[in-house]
């Protein structure tokens, strides 16, 4: 059993490591580089992201025919975690949802003439994206089968009419996957269609405030009026949609447990760093046992919720779902990530509630991670229906 990583991964882990503290972090220090949404502002982000690129760090998860770095998923781990040591990591290097399952999903299932029209301007930095699967209540949620937005066949495409909501990065996108009902086949009912924000039949009704920070774009809500769509952009086969949602939301949730583990380790540094230099009562907080057994436990979820993430990482390199897998991975690492800015900003006392560090950035932040990609519940359900499944096989090792 081998516990470590390849050395040309390892070279890029420390490279992204170099990059992020020699060049994103003294841009995040600097609060003239924020926009009104608590994130990186378009001029210092395209600086830091032509840098990113002349380093050779850029959009680890795509392929190299198309413009990206085609690590295997370890190699995305090791490179996601490093990268969100700062919250401006990771779309400095062109690694932030949603755009990085967009690139995976694209890369496997699209065509060659689909990549070139779609993929590539996004690997390249060109234009964002966005998936629209989501929808209010009565619609479909973490339950895909529940969606009601529905595509129907006119002449040579199709229309779609329905109502989305949290669609992350909307508002800024320019290419966008679509979720569609296009039959009532619970296994092949739903399609996958790919359009750009300047066709008709659509609208941003709102973008939706939330505690923020918040990505580009934010979360907004979309109605669809008609917005026509030719069959060469249907997305894989018509009836593929569940099949594309699996692969492409199963790796998505683990890049976040990726990205999760480096601000969990922010966390850790900034609370230790402000344990060791300050004093009180005649005794630094780091010498104090109730602060060092905090610190202590932080450590060690955020090392089980590395050694989760990589093992789920290399079963998607074997051709495995892991689905199994990344469930523990989500569930373990949003906890880990809640607790690491909580635990930070309560040795930090008013400095860590304070905009002084960006321990509040990531508290709030760190409160939508068990809710994205599947909350807590559902995924500690899949874990229980697995269990009633295997039994003791649950627990198996792979021979």
């Amino acid at each position: 059993m081998d516990f470590t990583l390849p050395p040309e991964i390892e070279a890029i882990r420390t490279a992204t490591r170099a990059f992020v503290e020699d060049h994103i972090l003294p841009v995040e220090a600097d609060r003239a580089h924020w926009d009104e949404h608590d994130n990186i502002k378009h001029a210092p982000l395209e600086d830091l992201r032509a840098k990113a690129k002349a380093a050779g760090l850029w959009a680890p998860q795509a392929p190299k025919a198309w413009g990206g770095m085609g690590l295997p998923m370890v190699g995305w781990a090791a490179m996601y975690e490093e990268a969100n040591r700062s919250i401006f990591g990771p779309v400095t290097f062109n690694c932030a949802a949603p755009d990085d399952g967009n690139m995976n999903v694209l890369s496997k299932i699209a065509t060659d003439a689909q990549k070139q029209r779609w993929l590539r301007p996004i690997v390249d930095g060109q234009v964002r994206s966005a998936f629209v699967m989501t929808e209010p209540h009565p619609g479909g949620g973490s339950d895909p089968g529940m969606i009601r937005t529905r595509a129907e066949r006119h002449g040579k495409g199709w229309k779609i009419y329905g109502h989305k909501w949290f669609i992350t990065g909307a508002e800024e996108a320019e290419h966008f996957i679509v979720m569609a009902r296009t039959s009532d086949d619970p296994r092949k009912g739903l399609t996958a269609f790919l359009y750009h924000r300047d066709q008709p039949g659509w609208s941003i009704l709102r973008r939706i405030g939330i505690m923020g920070p918040e990505e580009h774009g934010g979360h907004c809500e979309l109605s669809y009026d008609g917005l026509d769509i030719s069959d060469e952009n249907v997305l894989g086969q018509v009836g593929d949609g569940l099949k594309i949602t699996q692969i492409r939301l199963g790796p998505a949730r683990l890049t976040h447990c990726m990205r999760w583990l480096g601000l969990s380790k922010r966390c850790m540094e900034i609370g230790a760093a402000y344990a060791n230099e300050r004093t009180g009562f005649g005794i630094r907080l780091a010498d104090r046992e109730s602060t060092r057994m905090k610190l202590g436990s932080l450590a060690m979820d955020i090392d089980i919720g590395r050694l989760l993430v990589m093992r789920a990482a290399w079963m998607l390199d074997q051709g495995d779902f892991s689905r199994k897998a990344i469930s523990m991975a989500k569930v373990h690492v949003a906890d880990t990530l809640h607790k690491a800015a909580d635990i930070a900003i309560q040795i930090n006392g008013a400095r860590g509630y304070s905009k002084d560090t960006v321990l509040e950035w990531i508290y709030r932040y760190a409160r939508q991670a068990r809710l994205v990609d599947g909350a807590t519940e559902v995924h500690q359900m899949v874990l229980s229906d697995a269990y009633a499944k295997e039994g003791d096989d649950f627990w198996h090792w792979g021979v």
